[in-house]
């Protein structure tokens, strides 16, 4: 999503008040859907979209790991925002000129204008954008890499694993809703809590879950089955974060990541997974929460650590079984111009 609430926020200049008002997630405004049918009159097509992301977001590192994990890059092209905002929001000065080069607009508030003239609501990532007529399609995080696994296999690559197999999709639903509720969300909840008690409340769930999460994962390698699903994709956006600001930005200071033994080595694992690590971007994610987030860290500092290097380490999470592709096989490489600069990885 973006920012704080990353829903919510349409000028960033408004994330001074987080921590002096209560915390609450928007829904996603535009929910329309690209599917194989078209049924909402977007047709799955080769090329036709972009995806739009700030490789800071947790919501937004949800459908760049799919994206890479299904090889879907030559199909979806790929815009990357700067992690720092402006009164405009989400904006493109990556790219020269500050222009995204395939959609030809500086902020992506232009394409929801584009699809709603009179729109001045929250301007969110992951959004993805029709390029012909430069519209905004959704910016439905919760479906949207759904979608990509179940309305998008005439595109994927071949041997793209079933990160959503039918068999599975209950257990899958119930273990997500849970994450979501007191993790993806929670840390968000404890971070721009406004009371005492408002925060007491989210960082006691958070952390009542992690510990089901690390008793659930002790003995098996993946949340769900025995291949990597769309629920372990969820989970790690948050856990690859934790130490890097959730730990301190948001006051989630009972134990850090690397504290707990199974959460350590299980996100080492997906750090490690082809389609995870070469997504994660440190860089972008620490100047985006300590610099963007003003109303709890007036001062804009940015921290030096943590240490990155224990990512690379050993996990042994292998002798759990487990096939993290199933039938199918790792990506490969990311394309040159999606490769995290040094700044950014271990």
């Amino acid at each position: 999503m973006s920012s704080p609430a990353t829903t919510p926020a349409a000028d960033p200049s408004g994330n001074a008040e987080y921590g002096h008002k209560p915390f609450k997630r928007a829904r996603s405004h535009f929910a329309d859907r690209i599917t194989a049918d078209g049924r909402d009159g977007w047709p799955v097509e080769a090329g036709r979209y972009r995806l739009v992301v700030s490789r800071a977001c947790p919501w937004a590192s949800r459908a760049l790991i799919v994206r890479r994990l299904l090889g879907l890059e030559d199909a979806l092209s790929l815009a990357v925002t700067d992690p720092l905002q402006d009164d405009r929001s989400w904006r493109f000065t990556l790219d020269p000129d500050g222009v995204d080069p395939v959609l030809g607009i500086r902020y992506l508030g232009e394409a929801y204008r584009a699809r709603e003239r009179e729109y001045d609501g929250g301007i969110s990532v992951p959004a993805i954008v029709d390029v012909p007529s430069g519209e905004l399609v959704t910016n439905d995080y919760q479906q949207l890499t759904l979608d990509l696994e179940t309305q998008w296999t005439g595109l994927q690559r071949d041997g793209a694993p079933d990160l959503y197999p039918e068999r599975l999709r209950e257990e899958i639903d119930e273990v997500m809703d849970a994450v979501y509720q007191d993790v993806n969300n929670g840390v968000y909840r404890a971070g721009f809590a406004s009371t005492q008690e408002e925060y007491a409340e989210a960082y006691r769930a958070l952390f009542r879950r992690l510990d089901w999460l690390s008793e659930r994962l002790a003995g098996r390698r993946y949340l769900v089955g025995d291949t990597i699903t769309e629920a372990d994709v969820r989970l790690f956006t948050t856990l690859v974060r934790f130490d890097a600001v959730y730990h301190g930005h948001f006051k989630c200071n009972r134990e850090k990541l690397t504290e707990d033994p199974v959460l350590w080595a299980y996100a080492r694992d997906l750090y490690q997974t082809p389609g995870f690590g070469d997504t994660v971007d440190f860089d972008h994610i620490k100047r985006h929460y300590y610099q963007v987030h003003t109303g709890i860290n007036p001062t804009g500092i940015v921290p030096l650590g943590p240490d990155l290097t224990g990512w690379l380490s050993p996990h042994h999470r292998e002798e759990l079984g487990g096939h993290p592709f199933g039938d199918g096989t790792p990506p490969g490489p990311p394309p040159a111009a999606e490769v995290i600069g040094a700044a950014g990885r271990p």
